[in-house]
């Protein structure tokens, strides 16, 4: 287990002593929540692309590690690059 800082500790002492009460709004949040994530990975759109096979296996390798189906890792980066999450490398003459 990681160590804890002295606010983590504080924290964790404090709701493991039941300190901490729901708000109330849960599952109105968590409906909410569950609606943006099948919006953000509804996928009505097709494409076809050409693409290196040495990229492919490179992509498909980190998919395996990641533990999801290459097809979908290639569409989260996709979708994290669309949303700003993923950022252009700075290239370097």
């Amino acid at each position: 287990m990681m160590k804890l800082n002295k606010e983590e500790k504080e924290l964790l002492d404090s709701y493991e002593k039941g300190e901490w009460k729901p708000t109330g709004r849960g599952k109105a949040r968590l409906a909410r929540f569950k609606k943006y994530v099948v919006e953000t990975y509804k996928k009505n759109k097709r494409i076809n692309i050409r693409i290196a096979g040495i990229d492919l296996e490179e992509l498909q390798k980190e998919a395996m590690e990641e533990g999801l189906p290459y097809q979908t890792f290639i569409t989260s980066i996709l979708h994290k690059y669309a949303t700003g999450r993923l950022k252009k490398r700075e290239h370097y003459v």
